[in-house]
């Protein structure tokens, strides 16, 4: 059944492919602080990633994504990742790291500064565009990936992350 499963993924996910966990959530990822982060812990719950920048219209996101990691962290995880590809996040590792901490008590993981479009896109953002077919058009562009990546669904940048629509796809894991 096991082998089924895994043939089956590659016909519906074949940008993603295999690995021990999967090779999507088995990307490296490095923290702001420089630390790595195991994705794999967290295949079977719903993730946000979100790509945000510190000088966008949209930063104010950061509060309501906070919100609902820190109501919901058993639950759900959220991951953002700093972009200056839309010239909006000049900052450094370590400053991008005081800013959503002072600013935004940012509690969520924040994962190194990297591009999140084209072809030097980070490796998650590359398997994200390939799945979903769409890629960032702005900061703060949101990929909900349901666990074991059974689905993806995207939304833009105008989509705040507690709104209606978003809560929908997550109400089957009771989160508020």
């Amino acid at each position: 059944m096991k082998k089924i499963l895994s043939v089956l993924s590659l016909f519906l996910f074949p940008a993603v492919g295999l690995g021990a966990c999967g090779d999507f959530y088995d990307t490296p990822l490095t923290t702001l602080q420089g630390d790595k982060f195991n994705l794999c812990e967290h295949k079977d719950k719903p993730i946000i990633f979100v790509n945000t920048a510190s000088k966008c219209g949209f930063t104010s996101q950061f509060e309501d994504l906070e919100r609902l990691y820190s109501d919901n962290k058993d639950k759900l995880l959220i991951v953002g990742f700093p972009s200056n590809d839309f010239n909006q996040e000049p900052g450094s590792n370590e400053e991008i790291q005081k800013f959503c901490k002072l600013t935004y008590a940012v509690e969520f993981p924040m994962m190194e500064k990297s591009s999140v479009v084209g072809p030097k896109a980070n490796p998650i953002y590359q398997k994200l565009s390939e799945v979903t077919g769409k890629a960032p058009m702005w900061n703060f562009y949101k990929f909900v990936v349901m666990p074991n990546f059974e689905k993806v669904h995207v939304f833009s940048s105008m989509t705040n992350p507690e709104s209606k629509d978003i809560k929908k796809i997550l109400q089957p894991f009771n989160i508020n």
